[in-house]
């Protein structure tokens, strides 16, 4: 490593939008339990919390830290491996995947903290009823589950119980029609999906609604249906997984940093290899590679990193907003599986729209809502879900939580004898940025020009289903080894 470095100066905030944070962090989150819009509690507080993510609160938020040889005594300077930039289920995952995999260091760096971001404020699904079998992103999604559906496995050889430590469920999963041609499209894509390989059927209207009989969808209605589909709740394996990472500090092998966003990026001055990053408080050298994995940051964050370099990247990361709505002690629903409607899978890749689109911050403001329903692992109802490009708002609206509310009421009539105003009390509203990239697929690999960096973001709603594939890849390209998914479709 050269004795200098050239420093790229990086401004803590996006010009292009007005952050209510640092410019990165592994996206953005906010969740809160109230009974009127004026009194809403903190993130994670105790009643909005379930045993998993209860049980090792008190000391999630204390990053760790590592003392290395390659330390300086007394001073904020240290080395490591590798260095990744997000703290998000990616970026844990990939921090995972180094640790156990290799004998390599990991430094972990965030603006805040895991779970504090698009990952805190999900569904927790990891369906496949609604993929899609041979699109670009198929491979690195049954890649995934496979590695997931192991790691839960595992988990249980060793004793434990999944839904514990992952909030591991088969709730099975549903796409659900309610017209002819709904249906038609619902039997195709149950041929594609067992042509691939998965057992999926096609649920005729009676077949579907013994199987959830809350739902009142008419005479045409029915389902694609996978009853091995799982799902898990991702603060449970947040925390699952960064206590196996900490396993790994008493090594020397692993540090967390915490509250510490990056301020700018280290370059070898005559080979401009990168060889670090500069955060608020440390200066963290790499011997293998950075990753940037933050998320809906990801872009301001890389643009800003280089924009005074000779480098050029065109990162188009974008913020979409999301409302989730969680009823807690609701006992006038209750579901067998997991269920969206046929529509979700075009409510997903919704793009920006020239014609919507504020002209100041030139995100479209109008809001694509497409039901999702499930049973979490403490038995409240999650209904969903939003998708919107209004930038880094992370407001909740309580238009957007009325829509998702009557969206529901038209697949469950029994939602109609609620009103959601007494609900206030028990509710929880989740409000989360997910990473989205136009095309609808992540960016995975090497940044062009940029000789040891990486990147692992845009994965939009499918961070958790993505996360196993996506941090065997980046694992697999740091140290040069066969991959196991074609890594192509993911490139820059």
């Amino acid at each position: 490593m050269a004795a200098s470095a050239l420093r790229i100066a990086l401004n803590p905030y996006s010009n292009d939008v007005v952050a209510p944070r640092p410019a990165y962090s592994s996206s953005t989150v906010k969740i809160a339990t109230f009974s009127d819009s004026s009194n809403r509690t903190p993130l994670f507080s105790s009643s909005t919390l379930s045993n998993c993510e209860n049980s090792n609160h008190a000391n999630r938020f204390s990053p760790v830290r590592v003392s290395r040889s390659s330390r300086v005594s007394g001073s904020d300077l240290h080395t490591f491996d590798v260095v990744i930039v997000g703290a998000g289920i990616i970026g844990l995952t990939i921090a995972r995947q180094f640790l156990l995999r290799s004998n390599l260091s990991v430094a972990l760096v965030d603006a805040a903290v895991p779970c504090a971001g698009a990952t805190g404020a999900g569904q927790g699904y990891i369906w496949r009823v609604h993929k899609t079998p041979d699109s670009e992103k198929w491979e690195l999604a049954m890649r995934s589950h496979q590695l997931w559906e192991a790691l839960a496995e595992s988990i249980q050889n060793q004793g434990m119980d999944p839904l514990l430590a992952l909030g591991w469920k088969k709730t099975g999963s549903m796409l659900v029609g309610r017209t002819a041609q709904e249906c038609s499209l619902l039997m195709r894509q149950v041929k594609q999906l067992a042509d691939a390989g998965l057992g999926a059927e096609f649920l005729s209207r009676d077949d579907l609604l013994s199987e959830e009989p809350a739902l009142k969808l008419g005479e045409e209605c029915g389902a694609a249906f996978m009853p091995d589909d799982c799902q898990l709740d991702a603060r449970c394996a947040v925390a699952f997984i960064e206590k196996a990472n900490r396993s790994f500090e008493a090594e020397g092998r692993y540090a967390e940093f915490y509250y510490e966003p990056v301020t700018s990026l280290l370059r070898n001055e005559s080979s401009g290899e990168v060889e670090g990053v500069q955060t608020s408080k440390n200066t963290l050298h790499c011997e293998k590679a950075v990753v940037v994995a933050a998320g809906c940051w990801s872009g301001s964050l890389m643009h800003d990193l280089i924009k005074n370099s000779e480098i050029e990247l065109d990162l188009p990361v974008k913020p979409r907003k999301g409302h989730l709505l969680v009823l807690e002690n609701f006992n006038s629903l209750n579901l067998n599986h997991g269920l969206m409607e046929v529509g979700y899978v075009n409510h997903e890749s919704a793009v920006l729209s020239s014609t919507t689109s504020d002209s100041r911050t030139g995100y479209d403001d109008t809001a694509s809502i497409s039901m999702t329903a499930t049973m979490d692992m403490s038995g409240r109802l999650v209904l969903g879900s939003s998708r919107q490009l209004v930038g880094f708002n992370t407001d909740i609206s309580e238009s957007i939580i009325h829509r998702i509310w009557e969206r529901a009421r038209e697949f469950f009539p029994v939602l109609k004898e609620v009103s959601l105003k007494d609900l206030n009390k028990s509710r929880e509203v989740r409000v989360g940025l997910r990473p989205y990239m136009p095309g609808g697929k992540p960016v995975i690999g090497p940044v062009p020009g940029l000789s040891k960096m990486l990147l692992a973001a845009g994965h939009e709603g499918e961070g958790l289903s993505l996360a196993l594939g996506t941090a065997e890849m980046v694992f697999n390209m740091v140290l040069e080894n066969p991959q196991i998914v074609n890594p192509a479709p993911f490139s820059l």
